[in-house]
C-alpha cells in the first residue's frame, strides 16, 4: 500500500493518479494498474521525487517512453514516476573539435539524434528512430545499424536514495550488448538523471542522407503497430528473427498477440492482447528454438510488475 502521507507530498509537485492503468503508457497497450501515478518535468523533480519514495520506503518505477518494456496484468505495485525530464545543454565545444552535450534522462533519443544530426554532428544518428528515451538507452545501451549509445556516451549523472547527486564515467557502467550494471542490477537504489554524449562534426548533407537511408530501411523491414520493438536480442551469429522464422513462428498468434509477418522479432499487439499473452509467445519462441537450434533466446524486452 502507498500511503497517504506519500500521496500528500508527491501531490505538491505533480498531479497524483491511483489506479492509473499502464497500458495508456505503454508502446505495447499492455499493462495493468499503477498503485500510484505522477510525472516529473526536470531532473531535479526526479531526484526529489524518488527520494521521498525512499523515505517512505514505498517501492517506485521510472517510466519513460514505455518501449521496451512489457508490463504485467496485474500492473506495478507502488510509485510510477513517467521521466518528462527532457532538457538538453550543450554544446561545450572541445579543443580536439568534438561538442558536449547534456540530455537529461527523459529526453526522446530519436529527437536527439535527429537534431543534432541537423547540426552536423554525428555518432547518434543511428537512434533516428529508437521510440525511448536517453535514460533507457543508457540502461538498455541501446543500439541499432551498427552504432550504439556506448559509441558517444562519456558520462551519466545519478542519484542515491538520499538524493545526493555524482556523476559516473561510461567505464563504470559495465555496458554491453542491451545491457548494462543497471540491467544486471548494480544500482538498484539510484536513479539516472542526465547523461554526456560527446558528437564529431560532419557534414549535414551527409547525415541528412544517411538518417532518410535508415528510415526507408525501417519502413521496409519493420512492422506498423504496436509493439515494444525487437522481442529478444541476436544470438551468436544468428538474428532472432530468422531463428524465430526457422521454427515456423512468422506470424503465430496467441490470443491478440502476434509474432509479426513481415519481421519475426517483433510481437505485436493486434486487438486487446494480455502480457500473459506475449509471455506465451515468447516461451513457445524459446522452447522451439532451444529444441531446434540448441541455442537460448534472451529476451531484449524487460518484464515489469505483476500478473504474467
Amino acid at each position: 500500500m502507498v500511503s497517504e502521507d506519500l500521496i500528500e507530498e508527491l501531490g505538491t509537485m505533480a498531479e497524483v493518479r491511483r489506479d492509473e492503468p499502464l497500458a495508456r503508457h505503454t508502446t505495447f497497450g499492455i499493462g495493468g494498474p499503477a498503485d500510484v501515478y505522477t510525472a516529473a518535468s526536470t531532473a531535479d523533480e526526479l531526484r526529489q521525487m524518488t527520494t521521498i519514495c525512499h523515505r517512505h520506503e514505498t517501492p517506485f518505477f521510472i517510466l519513460g517512453a514505455g518501449s521496451n518494456i512489457l508490463v504485467g496484468d496485474g500492473g506495478i505495485r507502488g510509485v510510477v514516476i513517467e521521466n518528462r525530464a527532457r532538457s538538453v545543454e550543450g554544446p561545450q565545444e572541445r579543443k580536439n573539435g568534438s561538442a558536449l552535450f547534456r540530455a537529461e534522462s527523459g529526453a526522446s533519443l530519436s529527437s536527439l539524434a535527429r537534431d543534432l544530426a541537423r547540426r552536423g554532428l554525428a555518432g547518434l544518428e543511428w537512434a533516428g528512430g529508437i521510440p525511448g528515451t536517453v535514460g533507457g538507452a543508457v540502461v538498455y545501451n541501446a543500439g541499432a545499424y551498427d552504432g550504439c549509445l556506448a559509441d558517444v556516451l562519456t558520462r551519466v549523472g545519478m542519484a542515491d536514495k538520499e538524493g545526493h547527486e555524482y556523476a559516473l564515467d561510461v567505464k563504470e557502467l559495465g555496458l554491453g550488448y542491451r545491457e548494462s550494471g543497471f540491467t544486471r542490477r548494480l544500482f538498484t537504489d539510484q536513479v539516472i538523471l542526465w547523461a554526456e554524449l560527446r558528437l564529431l562534426p560532419a557534414s549535414t548533407d551527409e547525415l541528412r542522407k544517411r538518417i532518410e537511408e535508415l528510415d526507408r530501411l525501417r519502413q521496409e523491414t519493420q512492422p506498423r503497430g504496436r509493439s515494444a520493438g525487437s522481442i529478444f536480442k541476436n544470438v551468436r551469429e544468428y538474428p532472432a528473427w530468422w531463428l524465430i522464422d526457422q521454427v515456423g513462428l512468422r506470424g503465430h498468434r496467441v490470443g491478440d498477440a502476434e509474432f509479426s509477418a513481415k519481421h519475426p522479432n517483433f510481437i505485436l499487439n493486434v486487438g486487446r492482447a494480455r502480457a500473459a499473452d506475449v509471455k506465451a509467445l515468447m516461451e513457445l519462441a524459446q522452447e522451439r528454438v532451444w529444441a531446434e537450434f540448441s541455442l537460448r533466446l534472451v529476451p531484449e524486452v524487460a518484464f515489469v510488475g505483476e500478473g504474467f
